[in-house]
């Protein structure tokens, strides 16, 4: 019985590097001596890419642990060396110490075991660093927005009962005219917009407050705070249209064009013109899918952006964005088919759009939704959905195909019969004959 298994080298130039947030370490073999510490720092790196030229390397692997490895990762691209980065589930190892992940690493990638991860293009990752920070901006924003309404409420101040978005037109008058010294509430009352639901009588008698001190201070900070954040955003709103419209300034619109509608006025929505700005990138118009807003463009833009084409196929996309389901299967049997978990900003951007799908009246979309979540649940029509989305926007993009929400009569047909085959078993189960036309008993 042999006790070894003899394997082809398919990458004999190859090097192995366990990325760390102190020091990296180097294989670019599998003894002892050919595993090297060195510095993150710049003189560090350079020397890095000194010792794989004098050991011959081409190709080299690295793990993608959380953001160390991307200057070591340019460095070595300037270098001219092919960089595999890899994640860490295909190199996962139970013995686990920096010497062997390293050495661990080297030795899959020279048998040709490792796929790299994604990486759009450099445009693209310019664009997914300022719109995640500006995810983050809001994310921070609605902080504080919470921490006012707290400051609010334990004086008495009930604000939130009267008025659905305290950090709207009326709730900033409100607030900032509390935080200049107004204490009538009648005065206060009269801020609110005329479109507000409540009467003045009701928004007056929220705001007989009890005034302290320690809460107006707290809630001057997070105001001031909050208004800080939101000229941010703006000026980040500016920065990144800017930057969209350098990489596509010389492609000019169609003149009969006509855009799809969408709500433009939410306070979280970019103040960009995205929708001409992604027909401009793609020709096509991706804001004519229902549901779709424009925070979904902005984030179908700066998480995939023009590199879609490295996805051979939809299924290889959804996958990527973990919505496809993960069959397991032994024995001819599928033991599992749930959905991996993953938090890919692209993904939750999709679930965000099916989840308002699912609440909206009609629409081929919300027909999907909704028989999915008759069997399955909420859960599961989610993240249906938001991959039946995701392979819509492969598909537009990469065949130039306008979306078209009208059902195909084969489905339609398919959805009919079984909604008179799940009709006839209901009545079965209820002790009922179904005899049709003919006399003929099912």
């Amino acid at each position: 019985m042999k006790k070894s298994i003899e394997m082809k080298i398919v990458n004999p130039h190859a090097a192995g590097i366990d990325v760390g947030s102190r020091e990296h370490l180097v294989a670019v073999g599998q003894d002892l001596s050919d595993v090297s510490k060195f510095d993150i720092s710049h003189s560090g790196h350079l020397l890095l890419v000194a010792h794989l030229n004098l050991h011959k390397i081409q190709t080299v692997a690295m793990e993608s642990t959380g953001s160390y490895w991307q200057s070591l990762y340019l460095v070595l691209i300037e270098a001219g060396f092919e960089v595999l980065l890899v994640p860490g589930s295909q190199t996962k190892t139970y013995l686990k110490t920096d010497v062997k992940d390293a050495r661990h690493i080297q030795q899959l990638h020279s048998l040709g075991l490792l796929s790299s991860c994604y990486l759009p293009n450099e445009f693209t990752l310019k664009l997914r660093e300022l719109s995640r920070h500006r995810k983050s901006m809001v994310q921070d924003a609605s902080k504080y927005i919470n921490r006012m309404q707290k400051c609010l409420r334990m004086m008495n101040l009930r604000l939130d009962v009267v008025i659905n978005d305290i950090v709207g037109i009326s709730g900033i008058r409100i607030i900032s005219a509390i935080l200049a010294g107004e204490r009538d509430p009648i005065s206060l009352a009269a801020l609110a917009h005329s479109r507000i639901k409540k009467t003045k009588e009701q928004i007056a008698d929220a705001l007989y407050g009890n005034y302290q001190d320690e809460f107006l201070y707290e809630l001057r900070d997070n105001f001031e705070l909050f208004e800080g954040l939101q000229n941010k955003i703006h000026s980040l709103d500016i920065k990144i249209e800017t930057l969209m419209t350098q990489a596509v300034e010389h492609i000019e619109l169609p003149q009969d064009l006509i855009l799809a509608k969408k709500q433009l006025k939410g306070k979280n929505q970019p103040k960009i013109k995205l929708q001409e700005l992604s027909y401009k990138y793609f020709n096509v118009d991706l804001s004519a899918i229902t549901g779709i807003s424009v925070n979904t463009i902005l984030s179908f833009i700066s998480e995939v952006g023009t590199s879609i084409d490295k996805f051979r196929n939809a299924k290889a996309f959804t996958s990527w964005l973990r919505l496809a389901p993960n069959n397991k299967v032994s024995g001819g049997k599928v033991l599992s088919s749930r959905t991996p978990k993953g938090k890919n900003p692209l993904a939750i951007a999709f679930r965000d759009a099916a989840n308002v799908i699912g609440n909206q009246k009609s629409g081929a979309l919300t027909t999907f939704f909704k028989r999915i979540g008759l069997k399955k649940g909420r859960g599961a029509a989610i993240t249906a959905t938001a991959r039946k989305i995701a392979v819509i926007f492969y598909n537009m993009v990469t065949k130039k195909q306008a979306y078209n929400p009208e059902i195909p009569e084969y489905i339609q047909e398919k959805i009919a019969k079984n909604k008179l085959k799940f009709a006839l078993e209901i009545l079965k189960n209820n002790g009922m004959k179904i005899i049709d036309n003919q006399g003929v008993i099912f």
